[in-house]
């Protein structure tokens, strides 16, 4: 078992986290929030998607977010890009990286973007050739690695195809999800084994929910692997839609006290983080979701 010595955290808070929200968070909030982010250590943030604003309103706003923010060289700025429209609305605004998705499970696929795997794949095709040519990086997000609401446990195989699927349009990196939370430790390390039959160790990151609790386990796990970049939010911003009351993404404070407890360098700056996260939950008005931030200013207070 080689842990690596340091890990490099996305937090997609702004993105993931806030476009659920029911109430607006305004833009001025949505910037400062990534002002934070990158005051407290973080190299990479998810800012905001390009997506339909009939589809998700929280996201309409997303020229007004990327032009506000304050840019520091060495942060990479990622968005998330639906299809060839929305890459195009999102060129304008110069992000670093562009995401691009696809689920592991067919059911899934359907319901979500009323397509196959393979369809869904395929429409992105021209979108990751368009910003490979403009020297914009890909990513790729690989939803339901391990379970998911419709067709339940997802085989390694699945996720495989759709990693190869990913790797065949030149996808550069990609993020394996457990979008539901519903993995437990050996299982995400299929998930990840599979994904390495097409990507390196070093072009592969975890994302993983903590709708069952178990995000911090399979973190643990995918670290035994080698993998040294995740995905988290901070104060664990996003619900799950398919768990009803379940949280989403694991908050990035839990992460970071984590790996640093284990002495795995981060970069990131745990008071300044916490901070980051109770100024998002009062615009939202209600407390963090961190459990490790609720007891760090339990601790304050006393």
């Amino acid at each position: 078992m080689k842990l690596p010595s340091r890990v490099q955290l996305i937090d997609v808070g702004p993105r993931d986290g806030l476009q659920n929200e029911k109430q607006p968070v305004p833009a001025a909030v949505k910037v400062e929030l990534v002002h934070r982010l990158q005051a407290a250590g973080l190299k990479e943030i998810e800012v905001t998607s390009y997506v339909s604003p009939k589809w998700v309103p929280q996201m309409a706003d997303n020229h007004e977010v990327m032009d506000g923010i304050r840019r520091q060289s060495g942060i990479r700025y990622s968005v998330l890009t639906p299809n060839l429209k929305g890459y195009e609305a999102a060129v304008a605004d110069k992000p670093d990286e562009i995401v691009v998705f696809g689920a592991a499970s067919e059911a899934f696929s359907q319901k979500n973007i009323n397509c196959s795997i393979a369809e869904s794949i395929e429409r992105f095709a021209p979108v990751v050739e368009a910003a490979r040519a403009a020297g914009i990086a890909v990513r790729g997000a690989m939803s339901c690695t391990v379970g998911c609401p419709y067709e339940g446990e997802i085989a390694p195989e699945r996720v495989a195809y759709l990693a190869g699927l990913m790797k065949g349009i030149g996808v550069q990196r990609v993020d394996v999800a457990d979008t539901i939370g519903v993995g437990t430790p050996r299982k995400v390390q299929a998930a990840l084994e599979a994904t390495l039959t097409h990507y390196g160790i070093d072009q592969i990151s975890g994302h993983f929910h903590d709708t069952y609790g178990q995000a911090l386990s399979n973190t643990l796990a995918a670290l035994e692997m080698g993998v040294w970049n995740f995905q988290s939010s901070v104060s664990g911003l996003g619900g799950c839609p398919y768990a009803k009351g379940a949280t989403g993404n694991v908050a990035t404070e839990d992460v970071v006290y984590l790996l640093h407890g284990m002495g795995i360098a981060t970069g990131i700056d745990l008071d300044a983080l916490v901070d980051a996260g109770v100024y998002i939950s009062e615009q939202l008005g209600r407390p963090t979701g961190s459990r490790v931030a609720r007891a760090l200013l339990a601790k304050r207070a006393g």
